[in-house]
């Protein structure tokens, strides 16, 4: 399990391909993390549970892409 305090603003996140997505704004709380907004300017949320490594500075989540953008919260 990761320790959700490695997790910090402006860390970029990856799925599990290494596709870069998304770039963490800070952690709404010790199971959340809400990203920076997206090009159309909406805020996502993802759970600290979808986090496989923060190693390198690099959030990598055990998701794809099209997983990740059916499954996230938006505000």
């Amino acid at each position: 399990m990761i320790d959700a305090t490695e997790i910090k603003a402006d860390m970029p996140v990856t799925t599990a391909q290494a596709e870069h997505f998304a770039v963490v704004d800070h952690l709404e709380s010790e199971d959340v993390i809400k990203l920076k907004k997206d090009d159309t300017g909406v805020h996502h949320y993802i759970p600290v549970s979808w986090v496989i490594s923060t190693e390198g500075g690099i959030v990598k989540v055990n998701r794809t892409l099209a997983q990740i953008t059916q499954d996230w919260e938006a505000d």
